[in-house]
């Protein structure tokens, strides 16, 4: 992690979760983190642990709704104004609705998702690699994913599948364009079967044992276990491009 020293990421979907995670891991490997969410509160509150404070990184919380293209360049705006690059781009913010089955599914469902898990993740793309080739940086954009994205799991998630199917045809069509333009970025997913965070909470906000149950079948993973992929990622020489990490459960059945 040496070569990221002092160097900047960007995570969204930063307040909770795998993005809290990934700021907390990535500062104490001395990079400059800016994590953004709706929820900056919470973000405030993780740049002010012990832990966090005495790194040699820093973590700068802004506020962002990634529905709202406004607000996104907003933040690149500021981004730019304090350290005027971006070297590492980490799409992690992403949801799915209990209620978006495909033929029963509510449409501003399907619409907030695609607005997220999609749009979002192509406008923080495109102006994150805008600032990588005027600084001339060999950045590294990673996109958290899902298994969602490989197979379609049972339970009325066709349309959250969807959009992470699309992430992944995002990578490729990213890094053949990278590739072509010979700029060294590369592109990366991580792809994580059920992992032990808010995301089932908010999922089933309306049925709490549901959300559970989901978590107690059988061990699941931990937001530091997609955190230390993100770094394994980053520890690869440039030569290497990893293209998707697929990592679940032992026990999870699908």
């Amino acid at each position: 992690m040496q070569r990221w020293v002092d160097r900047v990421a960007l995570v969204t979907g930063a307040s909770v979760g795998i993005g809290a995670a990934i700021c907390q891991v990535l500062v104490k490997h001395s990079m400059k983190v800016v994590g953004c969410a709706r929820d900056v509160d919470k973000i405030r509150s993780i740049s002010q642990e012990e832990d966090i404070k005495s790194a040699k990184g820093s973590l700068m919380p802004i506020k962002c709704d990634l529905t709202k293209e406004n607000e996104i360049l907003d933040m690149f705006e500021e981004i730019r104004k304090t350290y005027g690059r971006v070297d590492v781009c980490i799409n992690n913010a992403g949801i799915s609705e209990s209620n978006s089955t495909l033929l029963e599914g509510d449409t501003a469902s399907w619409r907030q998702m695609l607005e997220v898990n999609v749009i979002g993740l192509c406008i923080c793309t495109r102006e994150c690699v805008k600032l990588m080739r005027e600084n001339n940086t060999d950045g590294q954009v990673i996109h958290i994913s899902s298994m969602s994205a490989h197979r379609i799991p049972p339970g009325g998630f066709a349309f959250y599948s969807g959009t992470k199917f699309m992430v992944r045809a995002l990578a490729e069509g990213l890094r053949n364009e990278l590739r072509a333009g010979k700029s060294g970025i590369r592109v990366a997913c991580i792809s994580p079967g059920r992992v032990d965070t808010e995301f089932h909470k908010r999922l089933f906000k309306d049925n709490p044992e549901e959300a559970k149950r989901r978590v107690s079948q059988f061990t699941c993973l931990k937001a530091e276990d997609i955190a230390k992929a993100v770094v394994n990622i980053l520890e690869m020489q440039p030569h290497i491009d990893i293209n998707d990490i697929l990592i679940r459960p032992t026990e999870q059945p699908f």
